[in-house]
C-alpha cells in the first residue's frame, strides 16, 4: 500500500539520513527500484514527472502498475508515489488518480502566487493524508522543457513557504538536473545552512542528485537534506548496460532479441545504481 512521504522524511531528518526519490519511466524502472528498496530494507519514493506520466499513459495507469507490483512482489517497505515538479493542474490530477504525494513547483511564479496556490494544496493534501513538496528558487538544468540555471533560493522566502505547512521543501542551492557541466560551482552550503536555520524541522529536498560528489551529498544531509532525487544516473546506467549487450551481439544469439532478455542487463544496472545511492544516503535498514 502506498504511503505519504511525511513519516519517512521526518524519521530521515531526525536520523540524519536521506530517502531517495528515484524517478520511474516504465515497468523495468519501477520493478528494479521496488525490489532494491525491499532488498535494502529502505523506504523509497517513486518520482513521476509530468512528461513521464504522459509517456506511461497517464497517472491512473501508473497507480495501477505500482499498486499491483507492491502486492505481487510482496513489498513491505514504505513506498510513496510522488509527482515530481508538478504544475497545479498536474498535482490535482495525481491526487485524483491515487498518488500518495505530490510536488507543486510554483518556483517560477511570483512568491505571492506560489504562496496562494501552495496554501490551497496544503489544505487539500492535509485533508487526504498526502504529503506535499514545494519549491523555492529554480533548480538548474532542464526538466520537462523548463530550463533553470541553478540559482539559490532566498531563505526568507523558504521560511514563508515552509510556514504554510508543506511536508518538505525543495530549495535551489546551485543544484541542476541532468549532467553537471565542467565549470559547475558546486552546492552552496551557505544557502543550505541559512535555509535550514529558517525552516527548522522541515525536511529539505535536493533535486538533481546525479553527479553530485559523495562528500557533498553527505554534507548536504548533515545540513538537513532528507530527500534526494535521482533520475539521470539510472538512465545512464540503463543505457550503458543495454549498449554493451547489443555491441556484444547478444541480441543476435538465440532468443537474445526477446525484450525480457534485451532489457535485463539495463534492469540489473538500475538495481545496482539504486542500491549504491541508498547506501550513500544512509537509508539502508531504515524501513
Amino acid at each position: 500500500m502506498l504511503v505519504s512521504a511525511k513519516e519517512m522524511l521526518n524519521k530521515a531528518k531526525a536520523g540524519h539520513y536521506a530517502v531517495g526519490q528515484f524517478n520511474i519511466n516504465n515497468l523495468e524502472w519501477t520493478k528494479a527500484i521496488l525490489l532494491t528498496a525491499q532488498e535494502c530494507n529502505s523506504p523509497v519514493i517513486l518520482g513521476v514527472s509530468e512528461g513521464a506520466g504522459k509517456y506511461m499513459c497517464g497517472y491512473k495507469t501508473i497507480v495501477g502498475m505500482v499498486n499491483g507490483m507492491i502486492e505481487e512482489l510482496g513489498i513491505t517497505v514504505p513506498v510513496a508515489l510522488h509527482l515530481d515538479h508538478g504544475s497545479y493542474e498536474g498535482a490535482m490530477k495525481c491526487i485524483k488518480a491515487g498518488f500518495s504525494s505530490v510536488m507543486f513547483d510554483g518556483s517560477h511564479y511570483p512568491i505571492e502566487e506560489n504562496i496562494a496556490k501552495t496554501t490551497e494544496l496544503v489544505k487539500l493534501t492535509n485533508e487526504l493524508g498526502l504529503s506535499l513538496e514545494a519549491e523555492v528558487g529554480a533548480i538548474g538544468g532542464e526538466e520537462d522543457g523548463v530550463v533553470g540555471t541553478g540559482e539559490c533560493a532566498d531563505p526568507n522566502e523558504c521560511k514563508m513557504i515552509a510556514d504554510l505547512g508543506v511536508t518538505m521543501l525543495a530549495a535551489g542551492i546551485g543544484n541542476i538536473h541532468g549532467k553537471y557541466p565542467a565549470n559547475w560551482a558546486g552546492l552552496s552550503f551557505e544557502t543550505l545552512a541559512a535555509v535550514s536555520e529558517k525552516t527548522g524541522d522541515m525536511p529539505l529536498v535536493l533535486h538533481g542528485g546525479t553527479g553530485i560528489p559523495a562528500d557533498m551529498i553527505k554534507k548536504a544531509i548533515s545540513l538537513g537534506v532528507s530527500k534526494i532525487n535521482v533520475n539521470t544516473e539510472c538512465q545512464l546506467a540503463f543505457q550503458e548496460a543495454t549498449r554493451k549487450y547489443i555491441e556484444a551481439g547478444k541480441d543476435l544469439e538465440g532468443k537474445g532479441f526477446d525484450p525480457r532478455k534485451l532489457l535485463a542487463p539495463g534492469f540489473e544496472a538500475i538495481k545496482a545504481t539504486v542500491k549504491e545511492k541508498m547506501e550513500l544516503f544512509g537509508s539502508v535498514g531504515m524501513a
